[in-house]
């Protein structure tokens, strides 16, 4: 989802934890631990790649079509995606000066669909406000062979008491969008900030950087240690920030924000679930419809990429 801000959500969260996972799905209304973040010794010159998707002042990044050799084999430490595990968020909102419970559900599916010509990981993304179903996503993703997982490109519907909306709908190598990098494969303290995907047709044009590594970061499910923090924004709202932490080994466990970000927006990892084969199943059923539907509202963007149907394993 186009980095968790409702109906500006997400971005992407496509992490798999290994271990701790809790059977909870009732909202915890705890609040989140004051986080301690140590400031690492930055990283040599040599080990900046200032070549990386780091132009601020243009479109998204240099793209080798020939550094996939496979793309679906996601083992990114700091974003791993194993087909099978969704993932449970859950924190609040703001809207209006009123804050709202909010939960995120993401499902590492094991289809795949081939965008831009890469064969990409489909995750399906669910956003709730107040138990109510605003958003719902098709998000794609493919790791490079120096261990980077790249965003190749969203299907995001947008719902408003259950009637479909709108969907800002992006998919690199359509109408100029780009793919970004989701995660690097090596982040270090003092690289530039990376773009995470661009398209000015839906005026996406989010970034990242590395913020530092957290000492220990606490959550529902555990607490973890040397966790990196992100920082992420969009380039014309350069003060309005979220920031993400993910643990090694793990993935993405905590939300938070910092800056003019409006929606305050705060999530924490509460619960893991590992499907079944039967759990597959039904995740498959509801991604084709979803994938159907997509066809239909979105005929010029994820219609030009109906060669590339999405597939079973």
């Amino acid at each position: 989802m186009r980095r968790m801000r409702g109906s500006a959500a997400t971005a992407a969260l496509l992490l798999v934890l290994s271990a701790c996972a809790s059977d909870s799905q009732t909202p915890d209304t705890t609040p989140l631990p004051v986080l301690v973040t140590s400031v690492p010794t930055p990283a040599p010159a040599s080990a900046i790649d200032s070549s990386l998707c780091t132009r601020v002042d243009g479109p998204g990044c240099v793209f080798d079509y020939d550094n996939f050799d496979n793309p679906t084999m996601i083992d990114n430490q700091w974003a791993p995606m194993t087909p099978g595990t969704r993932l449970v968020f859950e924190g609040t909102t703001n809207e209006d000066n009123i804050l709202l419970r909010h939960q995120v559900i993401i499902t590492v599916t094991d289809l795949t669909k081939v965008i831009d010509g890469i064969n990409s990981v489909v995750s399906w993304d669910q956003d709730l406000s107040e138990g109510e179903l605003v958003e719902a996503e098709l998000a794609f993703f493919a790791q490079d062979n120096d261990g980077n997982v790249w965003r190749m490109g969203e299907h995001p519907e947008e719902y408003e008491n259950g009637v479909f909306m709108d969907a800002p709908t992006w998919i690199a190598g359509v109408n100029g969008a780009m793919a970004g990098i989701s995660m690097l494969g090596d982040p270090v303290l003092g690289t530039l900030s990376y773009s995470q995907g661009w398209s000015a047709e839906v005026e996406f044009f989010d970034r990242g950087r590395v913020k530092g590594f957290d000492e220990q970061t606490c959550v529902k499910v555990d607490c973890f240690e040397n966790v990196l923090v992100v920082d992420e924004f969009n380039v014309e709202e350069t003060n309005a920030h979220q920031l993400k932490y993910f643990a090694p080994g793990v993935g993405n466990i905590l939300v938070d924000w910092s800056g003019d970000d409006e929606t305050q927006e705060v999530l924490e990892l509460v619960a893991v679930e590992y499907l079944d084969a039967a759990g597959l199943a039904e995740v498959r059923a509801a991604v084709f419809e979803l994938d159907r539907h997509a066809l239909q509202v979105s005929p010029d963007v994820y219609g030009s990429t109906n060669t590339g149907k999405i597939r079973s394993p």
